[in-house]
């Protein structure tokens, strides 16, 4: 079945699907609905995470699609991520092997190290969040530079096709780089109008590495959202550009991040809005517009790691 995107190039030739759907703080008992509404709408790049706790409805999903015949496996660019926990080199391949029996899949498109901090080690039955006994988050000792050798094994061994990283700052990837023989494709952070992360996509770009933003509508759902924190997709700035171009402010905050060469993984589970976020291929942000979008840049975060975790005393640095 035939499907309207857009690619992006990474820097081993792989191609990608520039939309993508997320599926963080999708609850079991609806992503597999969603996921199978978001195939039937066209969606073929789907973002997925261990962490989440829904990968194993994320499969029951692509696989009935599969058996319908709507798609198939190669149709489909499948991302995930190795969570805090698993940093240790040793079990990086048991892990993958774990995200890729829930998905149903043999490998995956895309295998992201999901933060740059370790927490303390754990297997793949213990806590994910692991705390001391004033609920303070446990550090662990790895490094992502010795994680990152465990990733390019897998691509190796033919586990994943590209591997990435997510929530790294500049210094972060720069240490890979200087490391690595399989290079980092992709980097997947927080971007939206507020937080639009220029001098990190500069630094993307001179290294061939791919953006990709995710809450790039403002995490309306984010359980740690206060009641004054700002309303991106209420933003009267962006629903005025909207306006002008008969679009929802979703489809503009997504249409943005398309012009810009940024990867973009909106989540729903409302049949209506995943479909309305894909149609964003029938018009063209004019230059001003998106000039105009980007002085909306405050470094204003929707998800802080550091305040949702709980560190007592972790130098997590918010620096592009």
């Amino acid at each position: 079945m035939a499907s309207n995107n857009q690619f992006v190039t990474f820097n081993n030739g792989q191609e990608y699907p520039i939309l993508g759907f997320g599926t963080w703080k999708s609850k079991p008992g609806e992503v597999e609905e969603a996921v199978k509404v978001a195939i039937d709408t066209g969606y073929r790049h789907f973002d997925c995470a261990m962490f989440y706790g829904n990968e194993k409805e994320i499969g029951d999903a692509i696989n009935q699609k599969i058996d319908e015949g709507v798609v198939v496996r190669e149709d489909l660019f499948i991302t995930s991520k190795l969570w805090n926990i698993f940093h240790q080199p040793d079990i990086v391949e048991s892990v993958l092997k774990k995200t890729l029996s829930d998905l149903q899949v043999e490998y995956l498109d895309l295998y992201l190290i999901h933060w740059p901090m370790a927490f303390k080690e754990g297997g793949l039955n213990d806590d994910f969040i692991p705390k001391d006994d004033d609920g303070a988050t446990i550090e662990g000792n790895g490094s992502y530079i010795d994680t990152w050798k465990a990733m390019e094994e897998l691509v190796e061994n033919g586990l994943t096709k590209s591997i990435g990283v997510s929530n790294f700052n500049k210094r972060q990837i720069q240490e890979i780089l200087d490391v690595a023989t399989v290079k980092p494709v992709n980097n997947q952070v927080e971007c939206h109008p507020y937080l639009t992360q220029k001098k990190l996509k500069e630094f993307c770009d001179e290294h061939d590495i791919i953006l990709t933003a995710y809450s790039p509508l403002g995490s309306p759902d984010n359980p740690w959202k206060k009641p004054e924190d700002p309303t991106l997709l209420e933003d009267p700035k962006i629903i005025e550009i909207a306006d002008k171009y008969n679009k929802t402010s979703a489809q503009i905050l997504i249409k943005y991040q398309i012009q810009r060469g940024i990867m973009v993984i909106p989540k729903s589970v409302t049949k209506s809005r995943i479909e309305s976020n894909f149609e964003v291929w029938d018009f063209e942000l004019e230059q001003e517009d998106i000039d105009q979008i980007g002085t909306f840049d405050c470094n204003g975060r929707f998800v802080h790691m550091k305040g949702n975790m709980h560190f007592k005393d972790y130098p997590f640095i918010d620096e592009y």
